[in-house]
């Protein structure tokens, strides 16, 4: 196995080379005057079990492409399976027709990260797991739930109250709640289809005098962690924390979601970013040796 270090996911991919002693490819990649991708592999890959680390998040368009481009290099310099490693998958939420007109845009990404000579896909907590299906080769989605909740646990955060924003995402507190102990909860949360303005229902929980931590696959704009924050101390929560597994926070999110009341954000290297305390370099790294021993 050797590791393609993707230009998005420099330091990621660099240590995951070094966590599993697999060799680094490097990559060389520019864009043109006219704003076109270009990348070349520096090194040999002939014969080769090669993982291309590179996340698609902003800006996406031109990650993806360098993805694309990468997997289609290595497969004409006689890569023998390509795995593409990709901690943030964006347009994963993009995933159904809602209005006449509209595509599904992770079936269409799909079909080009095939058509570029990926086979298969390794990814972090996609948003909804079900679009994985919409992929023609093996999918394989990791939670970088337990490693957010083990960095507050070495910060000697226990029994502490862990929130998801959802339902459908109350997998993600209780997956914090075996690492940290304590409660966990979720929020009931609507979103208007035309606006994607949220409303969420207040719930009674028993967060007195207690720290609770917002757990999140995603932070983006921000409005779900400050509503969420605002329950929680108004409920009598004396500390705050939200932690994600990709801090996106587009725009002035920071600045909400701190006025909100929450004391820190917490996020991985999905996204690199000053909220990257935590890496997803073992969790990769246990897989890639898994799937290389089996």
């Amino acid at each position: 196995m050797k590791i393609i270090i993707g230009p998005a996911s420099k330091e990621l991919a660099t240590k995951i080379a070094d966590f599993t002693g697999y060799e680094k490819v490097n990559v060389i990649s520019k864009k043109f005057p006219d704003g076109e991708v270009y990348v070349r592999l520096e090194d040999n890959v002939k014969d080769a079990n090669v993982a291309i680390v590179q996340t698609t998040s902003p800006p996406q368009n031109s990650n993806f492409l360098q993805l694309a481009f990468i997997a289609s290099a290595a497969k004409l310099a006689g890569a023998k399976k390509i795995i593409g490693i990709t901690p943030y998958l964006a347009y994963a939420r993009q995933d159904k027709i809602f209005l006449q007109g509209e595509n599904r845009s992770i079936e269409t990404i799909a079909n080009m990260i095939k058509a570029s000579g990926v086979d298969e896909i390794i990814t972090i907590n996609v948003h909804q797991e079900n679009v994985l299906k919409r992929f023609s080769i093996p999918t394989k989605n990791l939670s970088a739930i337990p490693l957010l909740a083990k960095y507050f646990k070495q910060r000697g955060y226990n029994e502490v109250f862990s929130l998801a924003p959802d339902k459908g995402a109350r997998y993600i507190a209780e997956q914090a709640k075996k690492v940290l102990g304590g409660e966990c909860g979720h929020l009931e949360k609507t979103r208007d289809r035309y606006t994607g303005k949220l409303s969420v229902s207040k719930k009674n929980f028993n967060v007195k005098g207690k720290t609770a931590i917002i757990f999140d696959d995603i932070i983006s704009t921000g409005g779900t962690i400050v509503n969420a924050a605002k329950i929680l101390l108004d409920l009598g929560a004396v500390r705050v924390f939200a932690a994600c597994v990709h801090p996106l926070l587009i725009g002035d999110a920071e600045d909400r979601i701190l006025n909100a009341g929450v004391e820190e954000v917490i996020g991985t290297d999905s996204v690199p970013s000053h909220f990257s305390k935590v890496s997803l370099s073992p969790l990769i790294s246990q897989e890639i040796r898994a799937q290389e021993s089996g």
